[in-house]
């Protein structure tokens, strides 16, 4: 692809990974367990760090990018709980399983280590924050988001574009 489609991947797989957030919102509702889970982001962080190293990418910009990524889907699942709190009714009625939930986790975050090794070009141009914009709004209308799913992705892609 060219250099300015490369950005397209990383907004549709940020979508990806953010939706995962709602099952991860699910499992913890109602357990009582937090939200921010610092073991399982250094977990994550680690790992991505590494892949990117693999996959020819910079160790410390990947890792920027997945900071941003975690912190996308805490303000997801917050978001969440607020409202299920407001309206019980709008509350998950079972439990997805947060081992699955997290695994399916690990295969998104794989693809999106690739598709930053695969954009460097794309992430320094000059245009890069517009035309991500761009595509960040596409995949929001493809998907329907609502305004929490669309702050989640905005806020996901925040450490993208450098420069």
């Amino acid at each position: 692809p060219a250099p300015a489609d490369r950005l397209r991947p990383l907004a549709a797989l940020s979508a990806d990974r953010l939706a995962t957030a709602d099952l991860v919102a699910a499992a913890k509702w109602g357990t009582g367990s937090p939200i921010d889970d610092p073991a399982r982001e250094r977990e994550v962080l680690a790992a991505v760090a590494a892949q990117a190293r693999q996959a020819g990418a910079d160790p410390e910009a990947t890792v920027r990018i997945f900071r941003d990524q975690i912190e996308a889907s805490k303000l997801v699942q917050r978001g969440l709980h607020r409202r299920w709190a407001a309206d019980p009714a709008q509350a998950p009625t079972s439990r997805p399983d947060l081992a699955r939930v997290r695994a399916e986790i690990d295969r998104i975050n794989g693809e999106l280590v690739r598709a930053v090794a695969a954009s460097p070009q794309a992430r320094t141009a000059p245009g890069c924050v517009p035309r991500l914009a761009v595509d960040a709004l596409r995949v929001g209308r493809q998907r329907h988001l609502d305004l929490l799913h669309a702050a989640g992705l905005v806020r996901s892609l925040r450490s993208v574009c450098e420069g």
